[in-house]
């Protein structure tokens, strides 16, 4: 496609959505894949869990942090419902742990994991409000 006589505008536009929309399947397999992947942390015993040289909190943070920025990637979030139900799923993975032998329900774990989640969705809605302003300046 030629796109010479574009301007130049048009074009950076077409190339951000192009690709928003290649990397949402992907962004939606690996959202669903982080999401699996707290489940079972956060449900398996305590001997079985790995362990890592971070601060508990930075290991909540990263990972809910990660899963709302691929769920803000692979599905829209311009009203409150993906927001409030990734908030309920960092809930209902602390309640869970509750049902498990050897492990607990902390909400200073549901703050740090609230607060990522929503930081993860906001990081992607800063990144398309800049490169809305990018392509808009650039005229």
């Amino acid at each position: 496609m030629d796109t010479s006589n574009r301007p130049a505008t048009l074009v950076r536009s077409l190339r951000y959505a192009d690709l928003r929309g290649r990397i949402v399947n992907p962004a939606r397999l690996l959202a669903w894949a982080l999401a699996s992947a707290i489940v079972i942390l956060s449900i398996v015993p305590p001997l079985l869990r790995p362990e890592t040289p971070l601060p508990h909190d930075l290991e909540h943070f990263g990972i809910f942090w990660a899963a709302g920025f691929t769920f803000a990637l692979g599905y829209t979030c311009r009203d409150a419902v993906l927001p409030s139900m990734l908030v309920i799923f960092a809930g209902t993975v602390e309640i869970a742990q509750l049902f498990v032998p050897g492990r607990h329900a902390r909400l200073s774990d549901f703050i740090v994991d609230a607060l990522a989640i929503s930081a993860g969705l906001v990081s992607v809605l800063m990144m398309d409000w800049i490169c809305a302003r990018l392509v808009t300046s650039a005229t």
